[in-house]
């Protein structure tokens, strides 16, 4: 018997409408104590491969040239608390999340949606995000709802997971995905460089994602987890007073790049490659969590050039957006009309990969 295949119909997406990234990078360089110290900073700001990224917070420029928000959130008085940060996640995380489901679908609550899968590491709320996109996008109330909370950037991965397992056990099933993170509102003031750089790579946005067992889209096979051993505080997200603390190890390239390369190595059924080669992919979706995650990919398969483009024209245009990142490269090959057998793989806490195959079908 033929088993149902799950499917990504299409995908919407959304940005906050302020760009912040010029503004961001003009306001640690007057934060920064030293030349030195800002040397280093733009130097690797320069090479970061991101262009744009987007947020509520509206940076203005003062006649002094220090960089403030328009609401107070940031500027030269005491930063915002935990909660301050959490009422602005309650205020701006559900409109974005509506307005990747407007780009989704106009008609959502027509649609016959069955399940709904919400994933989100950037706040808390309670009635949650799930609740609200439920009661605001018209979705029948006793649609079947799932949090997908505090996984970081593979939490895509996990939800489209669920989304998989639901449709192969109810194929009559209509799965909306939801991904949307609020980076921006945990931005920290301090002086510390490799936080700095972290925070540089981040930015907001939010993905929809319509799941089923109808043709057409991006057909999802098998799915697969795998954890590289000594590894647990190479990332780190925790919830302290000022906001939630992202600490991104610099050792993580290099034991990313390392680790898959012994997996192509050994290159047997039970690692991320399932036995095959990386040249039995012609797609690669892989998690644009900042250029040096993406060249350690490419190393570690040792990929050609061209291989990480869309992850690599997302990261450039977007930022690192969290979980809703993977979604936007997914998206992005949908509307290049890229065909073939692909590999979808994102990085995050633990330290994991998660992974699945997938074919985008004619």
């Amino acid at each position: 018997m033929t088993s149902t295949v799950a499917r990504i119909n299409r995908i919407g997406t959304a940005n906050p409408p302020f760009e912040v990234h010029d503004a961001f990078l003009r306001f640690v360089a007057s934060e920064l104590p030293d030349e030195r110290t800002r040397h280093v900073f733009e130097r690797m700001a320069a090479r970061s491969g991101i262009e744009r990224r987007f947020s509520f917070l509206q940076p203005v420029v003062q006649e002094d040239g220090t960089v403030v928000e328009t609401g107070g959130f940031y500027g030269n008085g005491p930063w915002p608390s935990t909660g301050t940060r959490m009422k602005r996640y309650e205020r701006d995380a559900p409109r974005l999340a509506l307005e990747a489901i407007a780009a989704l679908d106009g008609d959502i609550g027509k649609a016959g949606i069955t399940h709904l899968i919400v994933a989100s590491c950037t706040g808390f709320m309670a009635p949650g995000l799930d609740q609200v996109i439920m009661a605001e996008a018209g979705l029948d109330p006793g649609v079947e709802r799932t949090v997908v909370g505090f996984m970081g950037c593979y939490a895509a991965v996990n939800s489209l997971r669920l989304a998989h397992h639901i449709v192969r056990s109810e194929p009559a099933a209509r799965v909306l995905v939801v991904t949307i993170e609020l980076c921006s509102i945990h931005f920290q003031r301090n002086h510390d460089l490799p936080s700095l750089l972290a925070m540089l790579l981040f930015g907001d946005g939010a993905a929809a994602a319509l799941v089923t067992a109808e043709p057409g889209g991006i057909a999802l096979h098998d799915f697969r987890a795998a954890t590289i051993p000594g590894t647990a505080d190479a990332i780190t997200w925790n919830i302290r007073d000022q906001g939630f603390d992202m600490h991104l190890g610099g050792e993580v390239p290099a034991r990313i790049a390392a680790a898959l390369a012994a997996d192509a190595m050994r290159n047997d059924g039970h690692g991320l490659l399932r036995g095959q080669s990386p040249e039995d992919f012609a797609l690669w979706a892989v998690h644009a969590g900042g250029r040096t995650i993406l060249d350690a990919v490419e190393h570690g398969f040792a990929l050609g050039p061209e291989a990480l483009a869309p992850s690599r024209s997302i990261l450039r245009d977007r930022g690192n957006m969290s979980s809703a990142t993977l979604m936007f490269i997914l998206a992005k090959m949908l509307a290049d009309e890229a065909r073939g057998p692909g590999m979808a793989l994102a990085f995050g806490p633990g330290m994991a990969a998660e992974s699945f195959r997938f074919t985008i079908e004619d």
